[in-house]
């Protein structure tokens, strides 16, 4: 039988079905010592927490670890997650990082051509400076690959161990004055932008 979920009230055995839920699109600035998910057996904070202000059931696109903290995409259009996240799209993230010790010019070099980890070696990525302090430095990495703690793990390959590490971009998208624990809705133009972007990226390839 045909239905008009806005009017009728359809029930199976007694249960309510709930018409189709709204497509949801945040933006998310994760603080450290959060999981990534939105339920978690040890019973530590998650991303859940955050957003009880949210009516629809989402979910992190992608994640960052227990320690590292900034911008996440969290959504329900398991489509656009997909997209985000294929590695055929190849979607930038940049990372700023706080590292032991003073990166050199060959350091730079060895990131950008690619570091060797344990499951494979890493794609070319994109490196700036943005301050030398006497014991350490902040530098922006832009990658766009997925690998597990992948930032981490390139720093510590050239004898830099990250202290911290926040995502501040995705794609064109910045964490801007988003507080840790915070999040916005993206407005309608920029979920266009970000469904039109990954599909010119997919074309690309």
């Amino acid at each position: 039988m045909k239905a008009d979920l806005e009017r009728d009230h359809i029930k199976v055995r007694g249960k309510l079905i709930s018409s189709v839920e709204s497509k949801a699109y945040l933006l998310f600035n994760k603080p450290a010592q959060c999981i990534t998910a939105m339920q978690d057996a040890e019973r530590r904070p998650t991303v859940k927490d955050y957003l009880k202000r949210v009516k629809v059931r989402v979910f992190p696109v992608g994640r960052l670890d227990y320690n590292s903290e900034g911008l996440l995409i969290v959504t329900n259009d398991g489509d656009l997650a997909n997209a985000v996240l294929h590695p055929k799209n190849k979607i930038p993230k940049t990372y700023r990082v706080k590292i032991d010790g003073v990166l050199e010019e060959n350091d730079i070099q060895k990131l950008e051509r690619g570091i060797r980890l344990e499951d494979g070696k890493t794609a070319p990525a994109k490196v700036r400076i943005v301050k030398k302090l006497k014991a350490n430095s902040w530098v922006d990495i832009t990658i766009h690959e997925g690998k597990k703690r992948q930032v981490r793990r390139m720093f510590d390959r050239i004898g830099h161990s990250v202290i911290r590490l926040v995502r501040i971009r995705i794609n064109g998208f910045h964490l801007g004055s988003l507080k840790p624990g915070e999040f916005r809705y993206l407005e309608p133009a920029e979920v266009e932008k970000l469904k039109k972007e990954t599909t010119r990226i997919k074309g690309r390839n």
